[in-house]
This record gives structure tokens, C-alpha cells and sequence, in this order.
């Protein structure tokens, strides 16, 4: 499995997710980029998804089939690129885009999703702005900022290495022990299961590492973020 995931890196783009798929038979290729969706059916939900092929020949069946299984997941496919003229004439043929606008090297937006035995966390090496909605059934991690107007829902715990002033609802699958962390916990909108409560926004307060976790009496509670906890 391990060997199937190498297959395929995930990076995001403006417009969605970049898929590029690493040197094999496209049998493995395709199977390799269905796993990693099926195993992360959370995070790929409802994607935008391009396609970078290198050399790869595709003819029409074959790029049709996997347009149809990724929508039977959800998933748009809207662009192939690759480095073969039938390729390129059969992205066309159907429609796809063969070009796409790639971010500089240091823009890239860095999408990671690591198993961890049973759990799964998502890492997103970015800022998430307002507008942006993520939605995973593990843990999330943020190294970067939640500006106000972003939203984070996630099964797991959040931890956010930077400001989080968005909105965030932990253990959303009804798990209490769920727990949100931030550098400088300043939500709009905080949520851990079924409780919820708005923050107030003192701009008076000094920013300082914090832990919200549902308290013994099943009340949300915020505390210095401690790593013995």
C-alpha cells in the first residue's frame, strides 16, 4: 500500500487539487490515485482535480473511465497534462484543459495526509484565508493562520501553529475528548461535539498558547496549552 501511495503526490493549486503521477504502468497509476481517494474520501470530496501525467499514453476510454470513477466519488476532473500529443489530443477531445497556471515553487500550497495506525491527520503547510473550507474525518493541522471568515471541521483534534480566528469544530463526529490548540486561540466560532461557544474578541488580550477541551462538567473550557495534556 505504502508503494501505491508513492505513486501519486497531492499539492493544491487555486483551482483545486494537482494530482501528478509518478513513473508506472497506468493501470498502477490509476489504481494508485483511487486508493489514496478512497482513503481519504473527506479530503477529496466535492475536489477540483487536475491531472499530471508525464509521458503517459492515454486514449479516450481510459481517461473516460477515470473521469467517471472519480465523479461517482465526487470528484471534478477538469485538466490532463501531460508530455504525449495523443495525450494532450485526447484531454482535448473530451474537453479537459492541458495547461494550467502553476504558483511559484514557494506558493505552492503543501497538502499532506499521514496515516498514523488508526487515525489519519491532514497537514496544510498555509495559511487557510477567508472563504476556505476543510472538512477531514481525522486530525487537522494548520501551519500557518485560520483568518477570520475561514472554517475548520474535523473528526480528530485541531492544532494550529499560528492565529486562529476562524471558525473550527473538533470531534465533530461527537467525540468529547477532542481538544483545539492554537498559538493564539481567537476564534469566531469554536466547537468541540455538540458544544459551541463565541469567543469574545478582546483586542486588549495577549495572545498566548491555548488548549480547548470539553471540562469534566461538559463544558467547553480554554487553558494554557500544555504538552503534558
Amino acid at each position: 500500500m505504502e508503494e501505491t501511495r508513492a505513486l501519486v503526490q497531492i499539492k493544491g493549486l487555486r483551482d483545486g487539487l494537482l494530482a501528478s503521477l509518478d513513473d508506472a504502468s497506468w493501470e498502477e497509476q490509476r489504481a494508485a490515485l483511487l486508493a489514496q481517494v478512497d482513503d481519504n474520501p473527506a479530503f477529496f470530496h466535492g475536489a477540483r482535480l487536475a491531472l499530471e501525467v508525464a509521458s503517459q499514453i492515454l486514449h479516450v476510454n481510459e481517461l473516460v473511465e477515470l473521469r467517471d470513477q472519480l465523479s461517482e466519488r465526487n470528484i471534478f476532473l477538469w485538466a490532463v497534462i501531460g508530455e504525449s500529443p495523443t495525450t494532450e489530443q485526447t484531454a482535448q477531445l473530451l474537453g479537459l484543459a492541458t495547461r494550467i497556471s502553476k504558483p511559484r515553487p514557494e506558493e505552492m500550497r503543501q497538502v499532506r495526509v499521514e496515516n498514523l495506525g488508526e487515525e489519519t491527520a491532514l497537514f496544510l503547510n498555509r495559511t487557510l484565508r477567508s472563504g476556505t473550507r476543510v472538512e477531514f474525518s481525522g486530525h487537522v493541522i494548520v501551519l500557518g493562520d485560520v483568518n477570520p471568515g475561514a472554517e475548520i471541521v474535523a473528526e480528530g483534534n485541531v492544532l494550529v501553529w499560528g492565529k486562529l480566528r476562524g471558525a473550527v469544530h473538533a470531534g465533530s463526529n461527537g467525540d468529547t475528548t477532542a481538544v483545539v490548540c492554537a498559538l493564539d486561540l481567537s476564534p469566531t466560532r469554536l466547537q468541540i461535539a455538540g458544544e459551541t461557544t463565541m469567543p469574545s474578541l478582546d483586542s486588549q488580550r495577549t495572545p498566548n498558547p491555548e488548549t480547548a477541551r470539553i471540562n469534566e462538567h461538559g463544558k467547553l473550557q480554554s487553558e494554557t496549552w500544555s504538552p503534558d495534556r
